[in-house]
């Protein structure tokens, strides 16, 4: 199996999910093309959308709303590749805000923004941030950060922020150095474009944080060698925006006698692990993956969410063509903080219907999951019923690119995504009581 990117949890859901989340993309994976359709559970069969942009069940509509390229305002256009995505309270109690990643590295619709929210004028990164109404209408958007780079994953701060990560370590031309991660306000009012260096230089792709303690886990997408699985103790327990600058320390995961997690292939496996310190974490003469003589890798090393007082992390993919120890098609890990431990919660194998797991959120309604694919051919948003059983719920009629940024508005009533390029976001609604098994 080929696939192209990333399994990363995004949204403002992804830290309630449950652990019911095994069964249910275990069968995803698992699953032959006569249930791509979901006729027998779901939501019903996906209706072709007559402008060829999104199918969705009978009884959904969706509207297309910040679409790449668009006007926000004298010489600004929203951005390109739309990314990751989550809701936080708008300014009055009929909105909300989501705050969007933009993964352009140096070339796209640039974003332009007062020199304040400005990082390095080089790089074509930043985020957006989108005020909707309850009828997922388009209020106002601004860019919210720019001069970052290859904006991809990330997550939510317990103080209602968003925590912007570089999945870079440079490219040609850069003013400033990258692979950083960045606090966004969705208010605009405290945003400032700099680095929490605190949390290290290096290709990242998500965060967890721990709600009580502020510890935040992260997970890094890399090679030659592949990446780390990482834990940043804040210095300060404040919860407010900003904490995190006053800085900590930062410490890499190391299973002993297992330096490639690809070998783990049964579910239940569970192994101790201990917590070595980055000797460098600015990475300033050598990349934090490489300065250690015995670590932990793991190839494609993607999305991270907090629930169940525990870290949850994913590999998306292991291929042993590409230096991995062995094959697998996705990998879902289970970090418990009180016992030091990780325990293999999937492993997900080639053959399924649907392929390239990416962004997940929860679903309010049937106890399942959506899950955003990145993978070959057709994208689809897949979601599952409580008891695992995996529907298409919609389908990128438009191109083959990746659907992201999947997230629920705070009351469960619209479900937002992206395609990513051309990039739009998505505000789908309809009758989600309706899931039936």
């Amino acid at each position: 199996m080929s696939v192209s990117r990333r399994g990363v949890v995004k949204g403002g859901a992804a830290g309630a999910l449950s652990i019911a989340l095994a069964g249910s993309l275990d069968t995803i994976f698992q699953t032959s093309a006569g249930a791509e359709a979901g006729a027998a559970f779901g939501y019903g069969p996906l209706v072709p959308d007559p402008k060829g942009v999104l199918d969705l069940p009978k009884g959904f509509s969706y509207k297309a709303l910040s679409a790449e390229g668009d006007t926000i305002g004298a010489g600004v256009l929203v951005p390109g590749r739309h990314d990751g995505m989550a809701t936080f309270a708008g300014s009055r109690r009929d909105t909300l805000r989501l705050v969007r990643n933009h993964e352009q590295t140096a070339s796209g619709v640039k974003p332009v923004a007062p020199a304040p929210l400005v990082y390095d004028p080089a790089a074509y990164g930043g985020t957006t941030t989108l005020e909707v109404d309850r009828n997922g209408d388009l209020v106002r958007q601004e860019i919210s950060l720019a001069g970052t780079s290859t904006n991809c994953a990330g997550g939510r701060t317990p103080w209602g922020t968003w925590l912007t990560c570089e999945e870079t370590e440079g490219f040609t031309g850069q003013t400033k150095s990258h692979g950083w991660v960045f606090e966004v306000d969705p208010t605009g009012r405290r945003t400032r474009p700099e680095p929490i260096t605190g949390m290290g230089r290096f290709a990242h792709e998500a965060v967890a944080v721990d709600p009580h303690t502020h510890v935040a886990y992260l997970t890094e997408d890399a090679s030659k060698p592949f990446g780390l699985f990482y834990r940043f103790t804040p210095r300060s327990h404040r919860s407010e925006y900003h904490a995190y600058m006053a800085g900590g320390r930062l410490d890499a995961m190391y299973v002993p006698d297992l330096p490639d997690l690809s070998v783990v292939q049964e579910p239940g496996a569970t192994f101790r692990v201990t917590w070595v310190k980055v000797p460098d974490p600015s990475a300033a003469a050598t990349s934090t993956r490489k300065q250690f003589d015995k670590i932990t890798r793991s190839q494609k090393l993607e999305g991270a969410w907090w629930g169940h007082g525990k870290a949850y992390f994913v590999a998306s993919y292991s291929e042993q063509a590409a230096g991995a120890a062995a094959d697998h098609a996705g990998q879902v890990w289970k970090y418990d903080p009180r016992k030091e431990t990780i325990e293999l919660e999937l492993v997900f194998k080639p053959g399924g219907r649907f392929d390239g797991p990416d962004n997940i959120t929860v679903s309010p309604y049937g106890g399942g999951v959506i899950l955003a694919e990145d993978g070959d051919g057709e994208q689809y948003l897949v979601g599952t019923t409580r008891k695992g059983e995996p529907f298409a719920f919609a389908r990128n009629a438009f191109n083959d690119s990746e659907m992201c940024g999947v997230t629920f508005s705070p009351d469960g009533r619209t479900l937002f995504a992206s395609r990513q390029s051309p990039g739009v976001t998505f505000a789908i609604t309809g009758p989600w009581h309706r899931v039936r098994a």
